[in-house]
């Protein structure tokens, strides 16, 4: 049911409260969400038979709750709350009306919709039965494990006696992952700041996640080992190849200690690395370490094509029939046609040389976001598809992102990314991979001028 616009006459006495409170709860159940564009008083007014001076006086509560904020000649606009940093990207892009820096996406270009096109015009011709006839994963899949071996050889993955599980990307494998290694009630462990969709996932499964102290080389092994003695930590999960918000980039004497600590208390890991190949700087991953204890996941939707909706889930021996039910209850199997256009493109070189390309595109991109923030400190890498901008004491999240989003805009708030919110410090990350280059720099030049420059006062009064 929708409750935004409310209804003309559904209103209680006093009418400007009653209207605040509709915006409210609009907000909260997700029909407004931060960055929307409210009607001008005016024509509120209009439609919901109030007096000008009533629909004023709403908005003015609502500047009042931190719910808007208005700038002259812009409009009204929903205003970026904690709660709502929860997703960190916007939901639906609206043309035309901003940048949007807030999705993590790889650079795309006609190139990529070409080899899509020709792809699916090789296998009208060459479809082979399995793709679309076998309900038996084993089956429907097996021609591709090949293929995905090769993959994971070029991301540093040598497999021993551990299985290989093909899901839907890498969402699909990071829940597969958590299900396997960890039951309702159990601790996980992860960096202070961690993938935005770990703390939902973890709510759905009924587990508990501990955001621990990082520094400029990860997760401090002495943290994991006191948390590990004082509550019991069951799994950590960790993302040590520059894919975390701040872009670390972890240094094997880190990941060599790490794996020292979960051995020592038997944890499981789960390692996130789904560009897999694309980083200039790569070392060698913790399933190399440990690979009686890690579960490593790689895909293809961020270094290759998003719509190439394929990850590689490596499993521990021990676990490999655990797993392999896992996938079974919340997927079946992978999509067996991804599936036979990823082995075709991983088996005559076409994946590897996309990812040489996305890697050198991400490289230029850095290399003018250095140019843009260079009075400035951000955290990022050489390849990477984000940067990470500390904010001064000046700004807030809420009021970075909410005045970046008036500007045409759109960052994605750091707190969206924290596990432990008292160990972070505010920041927001800015996406350089989706949009023409242009359009890139010019929203990141908005950027740098606001984080050198002060709140605008204008912008909490209509």
């Amino acid at each position: 049911m929708t409750i935004w616009p409310p209804q003309p006459g559904s209103l209680r006495r006093p009418a400007y409260r009653s209207l605040a409170d509709a915006v409210m709860h609009a907000v909260e159940t997700g029909e407004l969400k931060y960055g929307d564009r409210l009607p001008t008083h005016r024509n509120l007014a209009y439609d919901l038979k109030l007096s000008v001076q009533t629909v004023s006086r709403a908005y003015d509560e609502l500047v009042r709750r931190g719910v808007i904020t208005g700038e002259v000649g812009r409009g009204t606009f929903i205003r970026a709350t904690r709660g709502e940093a929860g997703t960190p990207y916007l939901a639906q892009r609206q043309e035309g009306e901003l940048i949007d820096l807030s999705l993590l996406k790889p650079v795309l270009e006609p190139m990529h919709g070409e080899l899509m096109r020709r792809a699916l015009g090789e296998l009208a011709d060459d479809l082979p039965d399995l793709v679309y006839s076998s309900f038996r994963p084993a089956r429907a899949l097996s021609r591709h494990r090949p293929a995905a071996v090769q993959w994971l050889d070029k991301c540093g993955i040598r497999l021993g006696h551990q299985s290989v599980v093909l899901t839907n990307g890498s969402t699909s494998a990071m829940a597969l992952a958590l299900m396997t290694v960890a039951n309702g009630g159990d601790l996980v462990a992860t960096e202070a700041l961690s993938h935005h969709t770990l703390k939902p996932l973890a709510r759905y499964q009924g587990l508990r996640l501990r955001g621990l102290p990082s520094d400029e080389a990860g997760m401090l092994p002495e943290a994991l080992d006191k948390a590990c003695r004082r509550e019991g930590i069951r799994a950590v999960f960790l993302m040590p190849a520059g894919l975390g918000p701040q872009a670390v980039i972890m240094p094997e004497e880190r990941r060599s200690a790490l794996v020292e600590v979960a051995t020592r208390h038997d944890l499981q890991i789960i390692e996130n690395d789904a560009w897999g190949p694309m980083q200039s700087v790569r070392h060698k991953p913790i399933a190399m370490l440990a690979p009686e204890r890690t579960f490593y996941f790689t895909g293809l939707t961020k270094c290759v094509m998003p719509g190439l909706r394929l990850g590689f889930l490596v499993v521990p021996e021990a676990f490999e029939a655990a797993a392999a039910n896992r996938h079974l209850v919340t997927s079946w199997m992978a999509t067996p046609l991804i599936a036979e256009i990823a082995a075709r493109w991983i088996k005559d070189g076409t994946a590897e040389r996309v990812v040489a390309w996305q890697s050198e595109a991400l490289a230029e991109r850095n290399r003018l976001a250095r140019r843009v923030f260079a009075a400035t400190p951000v955290l990022g890498h050489a390849n990477g598809m984000h940067i990470w901008l500390p904010l001064p004491a000046a700004w807030t999240e809420d009021d970075f992102v909410s005045h970046a989003r008036q500007h045409g805009v759109a960052v994605a708030p750091g707190s969206a990314f924290a596990v432990a919110d008292e160990l972070v410090a505010p920041a927001v990350r800015i996406c350089i991979g989706a949009g023409q280059l242009a359009e890139v720099e010019k929203g990141l030049r908005v950027a740098a001028r606001l984080v050198r420059g002060q709140p605008e006062p204008a912008l909490l009064a209509n």
